[in-house]
């Protein structure tokens, strides 16, 4: 299992990344807002999905360990391949899909390419209870407490690889303020 990968961008098409780690070129399928970011001839990292087919194998790659821990829980709803969840997370940045999902709202899931209304109904069934809590927001933008949700929240991250789920991770860190340092985050999180 590649767990992550780390190099140069050496080029990019159709939302795939070639990253060049020492001279060896892996294509990485990632997210919309991922793909935009990552720029040409410059250092970047991916958290992995290995996907492995008796045909083939592909790399999703994410910024943030929560948006490809939210890619992990998308593909484990029926009818939901890496393709699809690539494009539920091509839609906004993964807070902005974890909290339309924890709010139940299908219209927002369905606005991903090859995602119908009843698939998007079975999304946010089989995953508004293990996303965590429901975040505020408007026009694809975190409101409120939730705007201080940054494509990467360090302290939702350390938790998860302390082995915190998802969910468990965004429980832990409701009620903490964002003020604090990631540092003392974790800790308040960790005694609650």
């Amino acid at each position: 299992m590649i767990a992550h990968i780390a190099g140069v961008v050496a080029e990019k098409f159709n939302n795939s990344v070639i990253v060049d780690v020492h001279g060896i070129g892996y294509e990485v399928q990632t997210p919309l807002g991922d793909y935009e970011r990552a720029l040409l001839r410059e250092e970047v990292k991916f958290y992995t999905y290995h996907h492995i087919r008796e045909q083939s194998q592909d790399l999703f790659g994410f910024s943030s360990l929560a948006a490809k821990k939210l890619f992990e829980l998308l593909i484990t709803v029926q009818g939901i391949g890496p393709k699809a969840a690539l494009a539920i997370l091509s839609i906004a940045e993964s807070e902005v899909v974890r909290g339309a999902i924890a709010n139940e709202d299908t219209g927002f899931v369905a606005r991903a390419s090859g995602v119908g209304k009843k698939t998007a109904e079975r999304v946010v069934v089989d995953l508004k209870d293990k996303v965590g809590t429901a975040l505020r927001y408007d026009n694809n933008t975190l409101t409120g407490e939730s705007a201080v949700l940054t494509h990467v929240d360090e302290a939702l991250e350390a938790l998860m690889a302390l082995g915190y789920t998802l969910n468990d991770a965004t429980a832990a860190l409701e009620g903490v303020s964002t003020e604090l340092s990631t540092a003392e985050r974790v800790t308040q999180a960790l005694r609650a």
